[in-house]
C-alpha cells in the first residue's frame, strides 16, 4: 500500500457507503444533544430518509454513468460499481426506506424509539452495499461483518423483551460460526491465489485441477458460511426464532435485505472465483435448494405465529432463489433479479400489517388475530390477499414471475425434477398463504379483536408495496428488462 493516495474516484464509488455512515453519526450526535431535549424522536427518522434519498440518487447518477462508459473503479479495484452493484443497491434502498417508515410508529409503540435504531439501520446498509459492489475478500469480509454486527444488536433492540434478548443471541453465536467459516474459507482462496482480489483468485481456482482439495475445503467452508446467512437447511435454525423475536420492522429488514445481500456475495463468489468449479458446485446446491424447498414450506403450514410462518416462508423462498443459481444460465440469473425485486415489495407489506396489529396495547403476532379483519379494515385486507397471492407465485402478481424464469432456466438445463419438485411445492405454499387469507375474510373476530394501528408511515408502506406488486405483476417487462440487464453484469 505504499503510495497509496485516496483519490475523488475512490471517494465516488464509495460515496453511498460515506453517505450512510456519515448520516448514522449524525443521528446518534443529534440524538444525544438535541432529539432527547426537544422530544422530537420522528426527527431520527426524518434524518435518516433524507440520508436514503440522498443515497438512491448516487445510485441511480451510477447508473447513468455505467451505461454509458461501463463499471466504475476505485480503491485499486477493491470496489467496482457495475450494473450488478447499483441493482442491488437500490433493493437495499427500497428495504431501508420501508423499514424506516414501518419502525417510528412500531417503536414509539414499544418504548424504544431511539436514535441508536436508526444509526444501526444505516450502518447496515453501508456493509450490504460493499458486499455487492466488493471485488476484494477483506473489502467483502468487512462488509458482511459491518452488516451482521449491526443486526445483532438490532434484533435484540427491545432491552425489555426476553423473545427479543433470547433471539439476538441465538443470532450472535450462530452468526459468529458462520463468519468464523467464511473468514477461514477467504483464507484459504488467498493461499491458492496469492491475492485478496477476486480476479486474481478466480484464475488461480480455474488453474488448478478440477478435484483440488484446496479449492473443494474453500467451498466447502464458504458455501456452509452463506447458507447460514441466507438460512437454506440445514442452516436455518436460527431463522424462526430470530423472525419471531426481533421488532418486526427488523424482521422484515432481516428477511429482505439480508439475503438480498448474501445472495449478491453468493453470486459474486460462485460465478466470479469457482465459475471453473462448477460441476462440483452445482450438486451440492441442487440438493440443499430441494431440502430447503422441503422443510421450509412442510414447516410453513404447522405455524400458528405470523412471524415464524413467514420465516419458515422465507426459507423455502431461498431454496427457490438458488434454483436460479443451480441452472446457472442468464435466464436463471435473470429469474434471481426479478425475485428478489418482487420479494422485496410482497414480503415487506406482510410484515407491514403485522407491524401495525395491536391487541390491547400489545403486539398482534399470531393467525387468529387476523380473524374478521375485512370488517375492520377492507381496503387494507385486500392488499393483504394481493400480498399473500404473490409470495405464493399466483400469477398475474409479481411473484410469479421470479418463479416462471427459475423454472424455465432449470427446464432449458435439462434440471426436469428440480423443476417439476419445485412447481409442486407451490401447491403447498398457497395452501398456507391462503389460511392467511381465509383468516382475514371468512373467520369471525373475537369479543376483543385486533385493531390496526398505522401511523403515516406504516400506510404509505403498506399501499406502496401492494401497489408496486400489482405494477410489477401487470407490466413486468419493463421490470424484467432492468433487472436482467442488472444481474447479467456479473457475468460478463
Amino acid at each position: 500500500m505504499d503510495g497509496f493516495t485516496f483519490t475523488y474516484d475512490d471517494f465516488h464509488v464509495l460515496e453511498p457507503v460515506v453517505v450512510l455512515c456519515l448520516f448514522g453519526c449524525l443521528i446518534l450526535l443529534s440524538d444525544a444533544f438535541l432529539v432527547r431535549r426537544v422530544g422530537k424522536r420522528g426527527l431520527n427518522a426524518v434524518t435518516a430518509l433524507v440520508a436514503e434519498g440522498i443515497v438512491m440518487i448516487s445510485v441511480l447518477g451510477y447508473l447513468a454513468e455505467v451505461r454509458a462508459g461501463g463499471a466504475l473503479s476505485g480503491l485499486g479495484g477493491s470496489v467496482v460499481v457495475d450494473g450488478f452493484g447499483v441493482f442491488f443497491n437500490v433493493i437495499f434502498v427500497l428495504a431501508a426506506t420501508l423499514t424506516i417508515l414501518l419502525s417510528a410508529r412500531y417503536m414509539e409503540s414499544e418504548g424504544e424509539h431511539r436514535g441508536e435504531y436508526y444509526a444501526l439501520l444505516l450502518f447496515a446498509q453501508a456493509g450490504m452495499s460493499l458486499m455487492a459492489t466488493g471485488q476484494d475478500l477483506v473489502v467483502l469480509f468487512v462488509a458482511l461483518e459491518t452488516m451482521a454486527l449491526s443486526f445483532y444488536v438490532l434484533v435484540g433492540f427491545l432491552r425489555r423483551s426476553r423473545k427479543s434478548n433470547e433471539a439476538a443471541m441465538k443470532y450472535l453465536i450462530l452468526g459468529a460460526f458462520s463468519s468464523g467459516l467464511l473468514a477461514y474459507g477467504f483464507s484459504v482462496l488467498y493461499g491458492i491465489g496469492g491475492s485478496t482480489g477476486l480476479a486474481a483468485v478466480g484464475e488461480a481456482v480455474a488453474a488448478r485441477e478440477a478435484e483440488d482439495w484446496a479449492t473443494a475445503l474453500a467451498l466447502v467452508t464458504i458455501t456452509v458460511g452463506l447458507f447460514f446467512k441466507i438460512s437454506a437447511v440445514p442452516f436455518h435454525m436460527w431463522a424462526p426464532d430470530v423472525y419471531e423475536g426481533a421488532p418486526t420492522p427488523t424482521t422484515a429488514y432481516v428477511s429482505v435485505a439480508s439475503k438480498a445481500a448474501s445472495f449478491a456475495l453468493m453470486i459474486r463468489l460462485f460465478i466470479e472465483v469457482f465459475g471453473s468449479a462448477a460441476e462440483s458446485w452445482m450438486p451440492l446446491l441442487a440438493a440443499i435448494a430441494l431440502v430447503t424447498m422441503t422443510i421450509g414450506n412442510l414447516a410453513a403450514v404447522t405455524q400458528t405465529n405470523l412471524k415464524r410462518l413467514l420465516a419458515y416462508s422465507s426459507i423455502a423462498h431461498a431454496g427457490y432463489i438458488l434454483l436460479g443459481l443451480v441452472a446457472g444460465n442468464e435466464t436463471g440469473l435473470r429469474g434471481i433479479a426479478i425475485y428478489i425485486l418482487a420479494y422485496v415489495f410482497m414480503n415487506f407489506g406482510a410484515f407491514a400489517l403485522i407491524a401495525a396489529l395491536r391487541r390491547d396495547g400489545e403486539a398482534a403476532e399470531e393467525l387468529d388475530d387476523l380473524n374478521g379483519l375485512f370488517a375492520r379494515a377492507p381496503g387494507y385486507t385486500i392488499l393483504v390477499a394481493i400480498l399473500m397471492l404473490s409470495l405464493a407465485g399466483i400469477p398475474p402478481m409479481a411473484g410469479f414471475y421470479g418463479k416462471y424464469y427459475i423454472f424455465l432456466a432449470l427446464l432449458g438445463e435439462g434440471h426436469y425434477f428440480l423443476a417439476v419438485v419445485a412447481a409442486l411445492y407451490v401447491a403447498v405454499a398457497a395452501f398456507y398463504y391462503f389460511r392467511v387469507i381465509r383468516a382475514c375474510w371468512l373467520s369471525q373476530g373475537s369479543d376483543t379483536p385486533a385493531v390496526l394501528e398505522m401511523g403515516l408511515g406504516s400506510r404509505v408502506a403498506l399501499i406502496g408495496c401492494g401497489v408496486l406488486t400489482v405494477v410489477i405483476g401487470l407490466f413486468p417487462q419493463r421490470f424484467l428488462d432492468l433487472a436482467g440487464e442488472s444481474v447479467l453484469a456479473a457475468v460478463k
